[in-house]
């Protein structure tokens, strides 16, 4: 092994919005934050995931492959349309219902993201 996973970096325009929605969807706490990056995870010397504030962010146009999603997260849920009411208040949009057990959402600022119950 050569060290162990820290966090994941996600570019946005607006971290502390991005942070925000996350915290709620996921129950995490803030670790870090400043005006360009803020840090959400269970506890601080846990791995997290981090939100890059970057000038000129273009929102991924998934499933048109010409600006790629090049990643995404699964969120495990009880019940699929419940959380969607939850991420959508949050101001998640849905983009497709894949099958019955993973719908495929975007986050305030386009990013894809998955509700699953597999």
């Amino acid at each position: 092994m050569i060290g162990t996973w820290h966090g994941l970096v996600i570019d946005c325009r607006d971290p502390k919005r991005l942070a925000s929605f996350y915290e709620a969807v996921l129950g995490y706490v803030r670790v870090n934050d400043w005006d360009d990056w803020v840090v959400i995870g269970i506890s601080a010397d846990r791995p997290g995931i981090a939100f890059q504030q970057i000038e000129n962010y273009v929102a991924p146009t998934w499933p048109d492959p010409s600006i790629p999603t090049q990643m995404h997260l699964d969120v495990r849920v009880d019940d699929i349309p419940t959380a969607f009411d939850q991420a959508a208040a949050l101001g998640a949009t849905l983009l497709s219902k894949n099958h019955e057990g993973c719908w495929v959402l975007a986050d305030p600022e386009g990013h894809p993201f998955c509700l699953v119950t597999m």
